[in-house]
């Protein structure tokens, strides 16, 4: 915990309550509540815990005012330029660079443990072949606690680690299954030659009868994809993944409740939503009416992948994947593909219009990815497995550091209650 170099006086009736203030290392002042009640006889009110810390933290920082996402301090364009996604999960998980050493006994680590338990096979199967991608997933994570019994005491640092390599290994062999399974081709099993993002291009697209060439512009920007996804604070999957981890939980549970929280199309749908809104638009020659009713305030309609709830000034992730983007498009075409089309104009006719300038609606990251995706071949019900797929490494993260502290309560949020107070039950016979 920092340390705290002043407080506030709360007067409530004829109690006055002193509260502590902590100054973290960045961001704003924290006022220490957890007396409040014990002290006070109150509560505090703040639904969707906009204001409220509920942890302390050292792996992740977002300055929504200055477009900043940093990674135990390392700015996510660099990570994003010069990094690639496994050492990012090492960053994330240790808070360190690794040395070349460290990040080879890493990746190989991950690259050893890619394949899945044989029996898990038919755990699939009991799926239904029309099943999204991202119910597959929830289960197959949730039931590795079923088949990886050797890494579920959350007491042994030991088996944490084990869990920990084998959730960042295994997911992206899930998200392929769980790929392959909803269009009916046969599984392909991963390959240790190839690189992470790599492996899985060739998972999702191989075919028995012909193998799956990755070219390395696809592979980067994948890599990419997975990078930009890896951490973004406390948000709702990942204070999900802290909650369920907060009972004791087993980490298989834990990331399964995070997948699950992640699929609110609030949360991890919105690279989806962006295609969605892409195919209504439909042509290049509506984009024009569709801007002008995202400009009328009286038109329900807004336009999807622009602007975003935490950067008020741009989304720091976005201009490093529109280069991916770019090359993305350039090396596949759009030719043939009118929602890619739609999408390339539509960015262009946007960042020359004013209005949006103004109000600092900038294409995000959900746009780029949903594009980059897009053009890869992967429907839209594959985004946000993907997304999980990246995130994955975040949550874990988040999980090993809650684990570790010693000031670690059960969550347990309160409520402003609005209903009936005591009263007496009445026999059916008198009602």
């Amino acid at each position: 915990m920092a340390e705290t170099t002043k407080n506030a006086t709360l007067t409530i009736g004829d109690k006055t309550i002193e509260l502590p203030i902590y100054s973290p290392t960045a961001g704003p002042d924290v006022l220490d509540i957890r007396k409040l009640y014990a002290q006070g006889d109150v509560f505090t009110y703040d639904p969707g815990f906009t204001s409220t810390a509920a942890c302390d933290s050292t792996i992740t920082f977002i300055d929504g005012a200055k477009g900043e996402l940093l990674h135990r301090g390392y700015p996510i364009d660099q990570l994003a330029e010069k990094s690639h996604y496994l050492e990012v999960c090492y960053v994330l998980l240790y808070g360190e660079l690794p040395s070349a050493a460290e990040l080879e006994s890493f990746e190989s680590m991950v690259t050893n443990h890619t394949m899945l338990h044989e029996q898990m096979i038919n755990f699939f199967r009991g799926f239904r072949r029309d099943a999204h991608p991202m119910a597959i997933m929830t289960g197959v994570v949730g039931a590795m606690s079923a088949f990886y019994h050797d890494s579920t005491d959350i007491t042994d640092p030991h088996q944490r680690e084990v869990a920990t390599i084998r959730l960042i290994a295994k997911m992206p062999t899930i998200a392929a299954m769980a790929f392959k399974y909803t269009v009916g081709q046969p599984f392909v099993y991963p390959r240790n030659d190839l690189d992470y993002a790599s492996n899985f291009l060739r998972m999702c697209f191989a075919v028995p009868a012909e193998d799956y060439e990755v070219n390395p512009i696809l592979s980067r920007a994948m890599d990419r994809i997975f990078t930009l996804h890896a951490d973004h604070e406390q948000n709702a999957s990942t204070s999900t993944v802290r909650l369920a981890s907060s009972s004791g939980a087993n980490p298989f549970a834990c990331i399964a409740a995070g997948i699950a929280c992640l699929w609110g199309p609030a949360h991890g749908g919105a690279n989806q939503a962006c295609l969605e809104m892409l195919k209504e638009i439909g042509s290049v020659d509506r984009i024009p009416e569709f801007i002008a009713r995202a400009k009328d305030k009286d038109d329900p309609f807004r336009l999807m992948g622009f602007g975003h709830r935490v950067y008020k000034n741009f989304d720091p992730r976005a201009k490093v994947l529109k280069q991916s983007a770019d090359e993305v498009l350039d090396l596949l075409g759009v030719e043939n593909n009118p929602i890619l089309q739609v999408a390339k104009e539509l960015e262009k006719q946007a960042l020359a219009d004013p209005y949006f300038a103004d109000k600092k609606l900038f294409p995000n990251v959900d746009f780029y990815s949903g594009i980059i995706l897009e053009a890869m071949g992967f429907p839209t019900s594959m985004f946000t497995p993907i997304f999980a797929l990246a995130r994955t490494v975040g949550w874990i993260s988040q999980w090993k550091e809650q684990i570790s502290d010693p000031a670690l309560k059960i969550g347990r949020p309160r409520q402003l209650y609005q209903g009936e107070t005591l009263r007496d039950y009445v026999d059916i016979e008198k009602r």
